[in-house]
C-alpha cells in the first residue's frame, strides 16, 4: 500500500511540473519593442515620470535604462 502512494505521489508530482512548464512557457512568448523617447529631457531617474511622458507619445509604458539613464518607451510588439 504504502508503494502505491509513493508512486502516485510521484505522478502528481510530474504533472504538476508538466502543467507549470506550460504555463510558464506561454508567459515568456510575449515580446517588447522598445524606443528611445523623443519628449523626455535630462537624466531619466523616475520610471513613473518616464511612463508617463512615453503615455504621451502613444506607448503604453517606459523605463530608465543604460548608464546614461534615457528613457526607453515600449510596447508588445505586433
Amino acid at each position: 500500500m504504502e508503494r502505491s502512494s509513493r508512486v502516485f505521489s510521484v505522478v502528481l508530482l510530474m504533472l504538476l511540473l508538466v502543467i507549470s512548464t506550460d504555463i510558464g512557457a506561454k508567459v515568456v512568448e510575449a515580446r517588447y519593442c522598445e524606443s528611445a523617447s523623443y519628449r523626455f529631457k535630462g537624466l531619466c531617474v523616475s520610471r513613473r515620470n518616464c511612463a508617463n511622458v512615453c503615455k504621451t507619445e502613444g506607448f503604453p509604458g517606459g523605463r530608465c535604462r543604460g548608464f546614461r539613464r534615457r528613457c526607453f518607451c515600449y510596447k508588445p510588439c505586433a
